[in-house]
């Protein structure tokens, strides 16, 4: 499935999905319809992530679902992950594109308009940009948290490849990210601290898909 197709795509982190494992979430989310899922974790050992990485291909691969990496470009590699996630301090995205393969999915995150058309340039497939409202999952800088879909807007207009609205989002504010131009939405808490993810998946799908219609 290409960018532009995701609607829901889930950023895992084990650590915050209420005693329930990475992949035990990755499996309801995809119950729910989750287009892409991005391997994160960061609190794990490379091994560790390694192995989970291992299983969510396995699942990922039957379902159909995208597969990506954040960061680690061997992770990615290791595991036959379907591309990376780039952050503004990791690899360019044409050295990621190197190692990777010219049909990698390769993201990059950007929070203004002069990062995204930069990683326009290298030929990044899609935009990670937020974080679009305050979040707890990560630490952010002030200039580049909770700054709204206008922000996403602006970054929508400024570029051709497609968006997707990270940060702080939920079922009840994704329509609006997705109002913005975003294509769809990566969440963290939204869908790994759910009661039942894979219902939690389905709402925001729905929400994203009102928002595109508006």
């Amino acid at each position: 499935m290409a960018p532009q197709d995701w609607r829901t795509y889930l950023v895992t982190q084990e650590s915050l999905s209420a005693g329930r494992s990475t992949v035990d979430i990755a499996r309801a989310a995809i119950e729910g319809g989750v287009d892409a899922i991005q391997l994160r974790d960061k609190d794990q050992s490379a091994r560790r992530r390694y192995e989970t990485g291992q299983r969510l291909r396995e699942l990922t691969a039957e379902a159909g679902v995208d597969l990506l990496v954040n960061d680690r470009v061997d992770l990615a590699l290791a595991i036959g992950a379907d591309g990376v996630h780039l952050g503004q301090s990791d690899l360019p995205v044409p050295a990621a594109r190197e190692l990777l393969g010219e049909d990698a999915v390769i993201g990059k995150s950007a929070s203004f308009v002069e990062e995204a058309r930069q990683a326009e340039r290298e030929e990044a497939d899609y935009l990670g940009v937020g974080a679009v409202y305050g979040t707890s999952s990560k630490d952010v800088p002030d200039d580049e948290a909770d700054f709204g879909p206008e922000r996403v807007r602006n970054i929508v207009d400024a570029v051709g490849i497609p968006v997707v609205g990270i940060g702080g989002i939920t079922a009840s504010n994704a329509a609006g990210v997705a109002e913005a131009g975003a294509a769809g939405v990566a969440v963290i808490t939204e869908i790994t601290q759910a009661e039942d993810p894979a219902a939690a998946t389905r709402d925001l799908r729905e929400a994203v898909e009102r928002g595109r219609e508006e």
